[in-house]
């Protein structure tokens, strides 16, 4: 880790942290390899819309909607089906041009970084002429729009990036960035989706500012004590964190967006596995499973309900983790019995540990065996999976799979799409 700041000849901080953001970035990228697209509303996918040009946001369509709501609201949209590896080799060049300019660079998506330039504006000028650069360099080198935010956090720089879309920079003074932030809606803000906007919108509450005037006490009513206390503070611009150039996932997680599926058993549980699957996957291949297991059901009014359970022992065996999803997702159903509608459903493990000491059990016939890493049967479910992990390394993931999965789930969402998603461990 690097200190993200440094102090001037004044003494004041300077805004020294970049982030850079690819503009719609897949339907950018199909219109850069079709230029016949270009000017176009395009959708990049097909029963779902996994990204959406400029031209069609503003009929707008979205990522994560159904493809036949997005064909109502723009009857001329265009549906192409995604180059995965083009998204992947121009998203780690774009990201390049910043390393070009300083080793301090942050990823935190394919398409997003942020950079401190603190160390080299003896060498390439001030940041803002730094990002001036990024951006012309990523459209000759690369062909593709890139918004760029400076400022003296992150938080702050991403804001920024976020006002300059699209293909623009915006550059925050530090004098002046209460000004600049509390004039803006509470929605550019990290952690503010559309459950917790509306929340805010009950009380009043619809900009930056006017979160940051409001009492405490409210917001932690409101959000719990943890969010409120983090969203106060970003509000007044104080972000203490630094850039992590190395840094280390935290957790593994996936989601499938279902559209609007009934809540039964022959929908969620095929999903559960599938997303199972996905993230044991991942977590066995680097050897870092996890104690806490973490599951969102998001119903068809987008209110989303979240279950966690730590367990005693880490867990990477996919059998394991989907059944104990599956067991949350059917208790947070019987809590809401009116919810006869599904529109998301997301796995994510965390707490997850470095080479850990597996400590075997007794075969003492308990109900939970199988759910048990260091029983026999726990055993035996993480040796297949090794075996399938196997299998799949040579000869590609389609190889080989559980029935449950193949026989039961159409997926929208290519595996390909998710992959780039998804971070490394």
């Amino acid at each position: 880790m690097r200190r993200s700041n440094r102090r001037g000849r004044t003494g004041r901080m300077e805004a020294n942290i970049l982030h850079a953001d690819l503009d719609a970035f897949y339907a950018s990228v199909e219109q850069l390899l079709d230029p016949a697209l270009r000017g176009k509303p395009i959708a990049v996918g097909g029963g779902v819309v996994l990204a959406a040009s400029y031209e069609a946001r503003a009929f707008g369509v979205r990522g994560g909607m159904p493809g036949r709501r997005a064909r109502e609201l723009c009857p001329g949209l265009i549906f192409v089906g995604g180059h995965f590896k083009d998204y992947q080799r121009l998203g780690d060049a774009a990201i390049q041009v910043l390393g070009d300019f300083t080793p301090v660079v942050e990823r935190i998506s394919i398409d997003e970084a942020f950079a401190d330039v603190a160390g080299c504006t003896h060498l390439f000028g001030p940041p803002a002429e730094i990002a001036t650069t990024i951006r012309r360099r990523v459209r000759a080198e690369l062909g593709l729009p890139i918004s760029v935010g400076v400022a003296r956090t992150k938080h702050l720089a991403k804001i920024a990036s976020q006002v300059a879309k699209p293909d623009g920079l915006v550059v925050v003074d530090p004098r002046h960035e209460l000004e600049f932030l509390h004039d803006l809606p509470v929605e550019l803000m990290w952690g503010v989706g559309p459950v917790t906007r509306e929340r805010l919108a009950g009380i009043g509450v619809r900009t930056i500012g006017e979160l940051a005037r409001t009492n405490g006490g409210s917001l932690e009513r409101l959000l719990g004590p943890a969010a409120g206390e983090k969203l106060n503070a970003l509000a007044w611009n104080r972000d203490p964190r630094k850039l992590e150039t190395q840094r280390r996932a935290r957790s593994a997680g996936a989601q499938s967006a279902l559209g609007r599926k009934p809540a039964e058993a022959k929908i969620f549980v095929p999903t559960l596995l599938h997303l199972a699957d996905r993230v044991a996957t991942r977590l066995r291949a680097k050897s870092r499973p996890g104690r806490t297991v973490t599951v969102r059901v998001r119903f068809a009014d987008l209110r989303s309900v979240t279950r966690s359970i730590t367990l005693d022992q880490p867990i990477s065996a996919t059998a394991m983790l989907a059944e104990i999803a599956e067991a949350m997702v059917r208790k947070v159903l019987v809590d809401h019995p009116h919810e006869k509608t599904i529109s998301l459903l997301a796995i994510a493990v965390s707490h997850l540990e470095k080479q850990p000491a597996l400590q075997l059990e007794l075969p003492l016939g308990l109900d939970d065996d199988r759910r048990r890493p260091g029983t026999r049967k726990g055993a035996a479910r993480w040796t297949a999976d090794r075996a399938i992990d196997k299998i799949r390394d040579r000869f590609g993931w389609e190889a080989v799979g559980y029935a449950s999965v193949a026989l039961g789930q159409s997926r929208s969402v290519p595996d390909a799409f998710r992959e780039l998603a998804e971070k490394e461990l």
